[in-house]
């Protein structure tokens, strides 16, 4: 069952995503997660079998494209299809608010997960990502 996360999920979210090495120590995961429950153009997802979380996703949207975060399955869960069922869910939800075209990143030494992504019809733009920390 895939549902949308409530505040109630936030550790087991959490902990979906530094078990999979999603965390950094410059994003805090937990202002993360409440941004985007919070926020109107953005959800998150879980995928769960008797109240136990398997996977989740956070996407949203800025008014120009969809973006794809924390994609996460627990490692004992891979290979069952729980990944694709998230990230089809967030393109169905990304498509109903409008946006017409989704976003992601992935770092480069993760190829198991760029390869994912290109079964599921993603494929490597012609840009670069480049970043400022803002002061808090």
């Amino acid at each position: 069952m895939i549902r949308s996360a409530s505040e109630d999920d936030r550790d087991a979210v959490i902990a979906l995503w530094e078990s999979a090495g999603l965390t950094r120590p410059w994003n805090d995961p937990i202002e993360d997660f409440n941004r985007a429950i919070n926020g109107v153009t953005s959800e998150i997802f879980i995928s769960e079998e008797n109240y136990i979380a398997h996977g989740t996703v956070m996407c949203g949207y800025d008014g120009h494209r969809g973006w794809i975060y924390y994609l996460a399955v627990a490692e004992s869960e891979r290979g069952k299809g729980i990944g694709t069922s998230l990230l089809e869910k967030c393109e169905e939800w990304l498509a109903s608010i409008g946006a017409p075209k989704i976003l992601l990143m992935v770092r480069t030494s993760n190829v198991a997960v760029q390869e994912f992504y290109s079964k599921a019809g993603y494929t490597v733009e012609e840009t670069s990502v480049m970043g400022k920390f803002l002061p808090k």
